[in-house]
């Protein structure tokens, strides 16, 4: 493409059909709901049951929702997932990688029943799905898979060892699989977000201290607002970033740079 011929259309996702997993409630919300704004159809597998908000979100784009409740850590769902998005809107375009979880523990107390489960949702699930998309994808030759990462992909994890690790491991999947799949027109990318009130970061945002000592470390001087993370998601899930494969990009008010 010429300077010349740059349009923002390349920032549109019009037409695309895109997977959101854990889609329809914290920072996967957000992404669903980014994605339609751009022009995608969304698809959320999740284990939590939907309570219909995001689907009015997306609805009111004048895009279309569907969801399934689905446990994408048990063998086969993913394939199953992937295979119901084809069904319903023809094709897999995006895949958002946003399920996860995060117990907490102190280290001597953090043993195998919790170290399991989070291997399970927040690297054993990405990984499968973005195996079965990639399958759809490939002979395709375009798609986009986008992992959502942490800032706990660089850096260790406090009474957390399996959030810590599970997130250094989608860091090093994103850059692993956008190695096999770029020939192929594929990009994957990461977001690791900085520290968002959610429902993942509840131990750090109720404890005054806690929740003020992060603040201060912030050069934005503030936490982020969850609609600080749409803009990255459409930007990576859109043709703007075709040249952009392998990159984890940090949306955290410039915690990292401190």
């Amino acid at each position: 493409m010429n300077i010349a011929d740059f349009s923002m259309d390349c920032f549109s996702l019009k037409g695309k059909a895109a997977i959101v997993t854990g889609g329809n409630s914290g920072l996967g919300s957000a992404f669903s709901v980014a994605l339609a704004k751009a022009g995608a159809d969304v698809f959320v597998a999740s284990i939590m049951e939907d309570n219909g908000a995001t689907k009015k979100m997306v609805e009111a784009e004048g895009r279309k929702y569907h969801a399934v409740h689905m446990d994408i850590t048990q063998e086969g769902i993913p394939g199953k997932v992937v295979e119901n998005c084809v069904s319903a809107y023809g094709s897999v375009d995006i895949l958002v990688n946003c399920a996860g979880i995060c117990l907490i523990a102190d280290v001597l107390e953090f043993d195998k029943t919790k170290w399991d489960p989070m291997v399970a949702v927040n690297l054993s699930a990405a990984f499968e799905m973005s195996y079965e998309a990639a399958k759809v994808m490939v002979p395709r030759r375009q798609g986009k898979i986008i992992n959502i990462c942490s800032l706990f992909s660089f850096l260790g994890g406090q009474r957390s060892v399996a959030y810590a690790a599970t997130k250094h491991g989608i860091a090093g999947l994103t850059k692993a699989y956008c190695d096999e799949l770029a020939p192929h027109n594929i990009q994957v990318n990461g977001i690791a977000p900085g520290y968002f009130d959610t429902a993942l970061a509840a131990d750090s945002s109720k404890d005054e201290k806690r929740y003020n000592k992060i603040k201060d470390h912030i050069p934005a001087g503030h936490w982020g607002n969850i609609a600080d993370l749409m803009g990255a998601v459409v930007f990576l899930a859109s043709p703007a970033a075709n040249y952009v494969n392998g990159h984890i990009l940090t949306v955290d008010g410039g915690y990292l740079v401190r």
